[in-house]
């Protein structure tokens, strides 16, 4: 339940209240965009982590509550779900870190590479610019084609050892401190 807990406070309750406090500094200004991170895993069902997937899935929905109440002040609200970005948060509990998991992504989806933070930052850019201005109540999805289906990232998965990552490391940022900390 801890980790449960934990993991809802900092995916779903921080991006609440980001917005909560956000909202009416943008309204004073008179409009805005309002930019949260949800995940693929909040799209579609999976193997798990289940708390990360719910807390995704989540912050997928208040985006669009709050896209709705929030629209007729010129509040855009959207979010971008990456799929697997090649990151420490991932890679630190792969035996062979960046470059394995590098491998392994880029196989997972069409687009044959590993997805880079900097893919995310390019949409988040995008989001909060005027180019999205008539963009509101939507998740963004940056994932290289992951979601777009099809059976060869699923026999690469089924072939994946899936031991060789701890169950730990898996779970989402709210046990990355707990990784930190074992580590010490």
């Amino acid at each position: 339940m801890e980790n449960w807990d934990r993991t809802q406070a900092i995916l779903l309750r921080a991006v609440f209240l980001g917005m909560k406090h956000a909202i009416p500094a943008i309204r004073k200004a008179g409009g805005g965009s309002i930019i949260s991170t949800a995940s693929i895993a909040g799209l579609q069902g999976g193997a798990g982590p289940h708390s990360y997937s719910a807390a995704k899935a989540a912050v997928v929905n208040l985006t669009n509550s709050v896209a709705i109440e929030v629209g007729p002040d010129n509040i855009r609200v959207n979010c971008i779900c990456p799929g697997g970005i090649n990151t420490p948060l991932i890679f630190n509990n792969v035996p062979g870190g960046y470059e394995a998991v590098g491998q392994l992504l880029k196989r997972l989806q069409p687009i044959g590479r590993a997805g880079l933070p900097e893919d995310i930052a390019a949409m988040a850019l995008f989001l909060a610019s005027d180019e999205s201005q008539w963009i509101t109540g939507t998740a963004m999805v940056v994932d290289g084609g992951f979601t777009a289906g099809g059976t060869f990232f699923k026999d690469v998965a089924r072939n994946f050892d899936t031991q060789q990552i701890p169950p730990s490391g898996f779970a989402g940022p709210s046990f990355e401190q707990q990784q930190f900390e074992q580590k010490k």
